[in-house]
């Protein structure tokens, strides 16, 4: 361990093995980030695309960290060009977010020659998050995925939730979201079904609606990713 500090320790020149280095041990500290998030959301909610995306955004911060450096100009420049950058994929979950956070943070702490500070947070954070998911006991009884898709003006979570709270023994908001380029709103729960053809029934229940549009129940396979 004290070898690869004093590999990544800021030198005259910024040797290109110090560069490599930070960023090998980027990828790898994201790879704990993208196992930690995988082990300790719910079943059937750790997509491998947010995955991926956290591990490259680890290494991708790690990068700009190295090239903004101490210089002022340079880092309201890099601001500036990623500004333009828009992103169409909505976080589903406030956690999803809490990950992302993380996985910048230890880009950054790699990228500025603070190995500790990745590691140690990547720990207790681990830790944390481990913690959390056992007390929060998301895990539902043969877990489904309910979209719903309703009309713009209507208010879907105060239409839906007492027509879905029928059919469900226990639910759970994943997301909100417009579609049909905003004519539309979009949202996801993870349910458990009070019996086991009952899903026919919420879907036709939900169907007769004024202003859903489209119903999907899809039951989840355990351990999917």
């Amino acid at each position: 361990m004290p070898e690869v500090l004093r590999a990544i320790a800021p030198g005259p020149g910024e040797p290109v093995l110090a560069v490599l280095v930070r960023l090998v041990i980027a990828l790898l500290l994201g790879g704990l980030v993208a196992f930690i998030y995988k082990r300790t959301r719910p079943t059937g909610e750790a997509t491998p695309s947010f995955n991926a995306t956290l591990v490259l955004l680890c290494i991708l911060i790690a990068m700009v960290t190295q090239v903004i450096g101490d210089n002022v100009a340079r880092a309201f420049s890099l601001v500036g060009a990623l500004s333009i950058v828009r992103f169409r994929t909505v976080v589903r979950d406030t956690e999803d977010t809490a990950f992302v956070i993380f996985s910048v943070a230890v880009g950054m702490a790699v990228g500025s020659s603070h190995p500790t500070v990745a590691v140690s947070g990547i720990a207790v954070v681990g830790l944390a998050a481990l913690v959390m998911s056992r007390l929060h006991g998301s895990d539902l009884p043969d877990p489904y995925r309910l979209e719903v898709r309703v009309g713009l003006g209507h208010d879907a979570e105060t239409m839906l939730r007492g027509t879905i709270d029928e059919y469900v023994s226990s639910r759970r908001l994943i997301s909100i979201s417009t579609a049909r380029q905003g004519m539309a709103i979009e949202v996801s729960y993870r349910v458990a079904l009070r019996g086991e053809n009952g899903g026919g029934d919420l879907v036709r229940a939900l169907n007769r609606l004024e202003g859903v549009q489209s119903v999907s129940l899809q039951r989840e396979i355990v351990g999917e990713t």
